[in-house]
């Protein structure tokens, strides 16, 4: 008869000291655990004790952001040993931005743009996290030398490219973007897709952010840039892309930079892995 599976660390850990029914939701990245418990009130994210320090700083993240007025999670339980370490938030009600169909996420594009540009809008000096452009340069250089870069995160035209040539394309507008960033510092949440964007589906307003383990002081367009990307997944065509861009630009109170937009739509995959 064969044995029973070892128990994972972070299990062991969730099971002996947040005692409760658990589900699993995904398997997240670089090992982290996502788990939804059974009223669906908080989520517990797991990690293996390597771990625990990135943990750790989405924690503070979480707190931080939740004591700032712009909507998100609540820390309600921190519980780490030697093994493993569990993060538990209440959980944000409402669906994400990338489960609405075109026409429902249409309705809810003034409210995106309002809500970044008040997350944009904290203010920055009280911020103490960064995720400035030359901690992230020094990241995907990291991650370009280590060979971790995953191709499918790149955008398609790049995909087939060597991403050292990718990076130092981007390595000789450093200086620019570094002169645009001194300027024009924000409170950036650091991956702003539209799975991280939760909408009340019954007001088609911003319900909070979430997967805040990134967020910090940063140039603005490191968030549009990436969220204007991502949302081309749902419109129907480069017309009605374009127009939503046209949208959000309204509704936040900018004039978009496209060449400051594409800097870091092409940066953020390198920063992965």
């Amino acid at each position: 008869m064969a044995g029973r599976s070892p128990v994972p660390e972070w299990e062991s850990l969730l099971v002996r000291r947040l005692p409760g029914t658990w589900e699993p939701v995904t398997g997240g990245e670089s090992g982290a655990r996502v788990l939804r418990s059974a009223d669906g009130s908080r989520y517990a994210k797991c990690v293996p004790a390597e771990q625990q320090d990135l943990l750790a700083r989405e924690r503070d993240r979480v707190d931080w952001l939740s004591s700032s007025g712009v909507p998100g999670p609540v820390v309600l339980e921190w519980v780490a040993d030697a093994d493993a370490a569990c993060l538990v938030t209440s959980a944000v009600r409402g669906v994400p931005a990338d489960s609405m169909p075109a026409d429902a996420l249409r309705r809810a594009w003034p409210s995106i743009a309002e809500a970044v540009r008040g997350l944009h809008a904290l203010p920055a000096g009280d911020c103490p996290f960064t995720r400035d452009l030359g901690q992230m340069f020094a990241v995907a250089r990291d991650v370009v030398a280590r060979g971790a870069v995953n191709p499918e995160f790149l955008p398609v035209e790049q995909q087939q490219a060597a991403p050292a040539e990718l990076l130092a394309r981007l390595a000789v507008q450093v200086d620019r973007r570094l002169e645009q960033e001194a300027a024009d510092t924000v409170v950036c949440h650091g991956d702003l897709c539209l799975p991280n964007i939760i909408l009340d589906p019954g007001t088609a307003g911003v319900a909070g952010f979430i997967d805040l383990g990134r967020l910090g002081r940063a140039d603005r367009y490191a968030d549009i840039g990436l969220l204007l990307a991502n949302a081309r997944e749902t419109w129907e065509d480069e017309d009605r892309a374009i127009a939503a861009d046209d949208a959000f630009a309204d509704g936040y109170g900018i004039a978009l930079d496209a060449d400051r937009q594409r800097f870091y739509l092409h940066l953020d995959p390198l920063t992965w892995g």
